[in-house]
């Protein structure tokens, strides 16, 4: 492959990972319950798209291109719910399994699954009140 790192975790190019973003976006901002969501948040589309694309290039590629808090961006936000990360990982895989190769969507897909509940735990374990119990899902 002409755009592969010796260090990626699976092979897909730069271009791939954009592309996935790319269709990502445009479905959740149609999306009625995570689309007002990002668009609260997101006013740059292009430019977020980019900084996620960067995101999933250093998660993938192993390319250092991403310099930033994820976790502290999404606790920043108390209209981001634990419950958002279910519906955006379903809307996810859509886009990988239409996008990519049965073998790419299946690698991404997993390491979207690992990412996406540690937000989610995250995100419910930061906010939960003291003294409650933890949330058994």
């Amino acid at each position: 492959m002409q755009d592969a790192h010796p260090l990626a975790r699976f092979d897909i190019t730069a271009d791939d990972i954009r592309r996935v973003v790319r269709v990502f976006y445009s479905e959740v901002r149609r999306h009625p319950v995570i689309g007002p969501v990002f668009a609260a948040h997101v006013s740059d589309w292009p430019e977020h798209e980019a900084k996620i694309a960067n995101f999933w290039r250093n998660a993938i590629l192993r390319e250092r291109v991403y310099d930033g808090f994820p976790m502290r961006e999404h606790l920043a936000r108390p209209d981001v719910k634990p419950e958002h990360f279910p519906i955006w990982l379903g809307l996810f895989h859509n886009v990988l399994n239409r996008e990519l190769s049965a073998e790419q969507a299946v690698q991404w897909g997993h390491l979207a699954d690992r990412i996406g509940e540690g937000f989610r735990t995250g995100i419910e374990t930061m906010r939960q009140p003291k003294g409650e119990p933890p949330r058994l899902i």
